[in-house]
């Protein structure tokens, strides 16, 4: 597994200078197997490198994603310094993150990545890097730490934005009533929005709201569509 992880890190990590790596490997195999069968079509393999050169140098990342999440171990990492540099993504300035990884077995691995290289799962539109200091949780494959997914919704900063995330149509559905309180499309839409958050965030929201939120959902009588 580290041999095929190692690959994956060259390829998600590197994508430019694997652009050429990819073609060239299936122009040999390409040729290698024609020779062997005595089959010219099997040139007609080399086009396989053409089309995946281009796809791995913008969804190489998200392969080794899934590939991290599903065969690697876990372990915690923090971001030690971060600094931007002069590369541009969708319009905005590239950075760079030197990171420290500690492994199962007590070991600290010095490792970096990039905004445009970043392996995190669940894949999402979306680079959500962890913030500087702050501990998260990563995958990787024992023998090969370097390469690493990072573990956005079982690390606190992920749990965080989905907290923030959640707690938006709560918010809507509050002022909108606030606007109309007798409204009781406004009410039964608050109670389903109080509903929804309580079913997904119970355990890790603040507590002090949860129990305000229940104390809501109380109050506010059964639903309109009961």
């Amino acid at each position: 597994m580290r041999i095929l992880s190692a690959i994956l890190y060259f390829f998600s990590r590197y994508p430019f200078l694997s652009f050429p790596v990819i073609i060239l490997l299936f122009l040999f195999i390409a040729a290698a197997i024609a020779q062997w069968r005595k089959q010219p079509l099997w040139y007609l393999l080399a086009i396989a490198g053409l089309l995946l050169a281009p796809v791995n140098a913008f969804f190489g990342h998200f392969m080794n994603s899934l590939f991290l999440n599903a065969v690697g171990v876990e372990g915690t990492g923090y971001i030690v310094q971060a600094r931007q540099t002069n590369d541009m993504l969708n319009n905005q300035y590239v950075w760079a993150y030197d990171v420290v990884l500690k492994t199962q077995d007590g070991r600290d691995v010095p490792a970096k990545f990039n905004t445009w290289t970043a392996c995190i799962y669940p894949l999402r539109n979306q680079i959500l890097i962890p913030p500087q200091g702050e501990p998260f949780v990563v995958k990787y494959v024992p023998g090969f730490e370097r390469n690493f997914v990072i573990m956005s919704d079982e690390s606190e900063y992920g749990r965080q934005r989905l907290i923030e995330r959640d707690l938006e149509p709560v918010e809507k559905a509050a002022a909108q009533l606030k606007v109309s309180p007798d409204n009781p499309a406004f009410i039964d839409e608050y109670r389903k929005a109080l509903q929804t958050f309580l079913a997904a965030h119970r355990n890790d929201a603040d507590p002090d709201m949860v129990r305000g939120f229940e104390e809501e959902l109380n109050e506010s009588g059964p639903s309109a569509d009961k």
